[in-house]
């Protein structure tokens, strides 16, 4: 399987083989901030699996707990297209939205679900973490 996550301009590309390892929402504080959303979703890929392609910006954002991560975002239209978790150096996590697929497989990990929006409802099948 190959896939391909894009910025909305198409400048900053990440393609990817083979399926992920993770796929989760997160509702920390940070991923709300960085997202605009309540929550962020994204799919962990094992590094040598995933080849960038493209000028990118870097962010590093701390996370709740932990060592944060390296963003990698479109200079141009400032899409995330992928980022780095720096406590996990062989993986590389990609913005399911990125990929613009509605196929994409739903998580199945939902992790700092104690500042989860009273209102989400994460999907039945999903291994929950406060």
């Amino acid at each position: 399987m190959e896939r391909i996550a894009s910025c909305s301009c198409g400048q900053l590309t990440a393609r990817v083989v083979g399926e992920p390892v993770r796929v989760s929402i997160c509702h920390c504080l940070a991923c709300q901030r960085r997202t605009g959303g309540p929550f962020s979703a994204q799919a962990r890929f094992p590094r040598a699996d995933v080849a960038p392609a493209g000028e990118s910006s870097q962010y590093v954002q701390a996370g709740d707990e932990g060592p944060g991560a390296r963003f990698h975002f479109c200079p141009r239209c400032g899409a995330t297209v992928y980022y780095e978790p720096l406590g996990l150096p062989d993986y590389v996590s990609i913005p399911i939205g990125a990929f613009a697929d509605p196929r994409f497989p739903a998580p199945t990990v939902s992790v700092y679900e104690e500042r989860m929006h009273a209102w989400v409802v994460p999907p039945a099948a999903v291994e929950h973490f406060r």
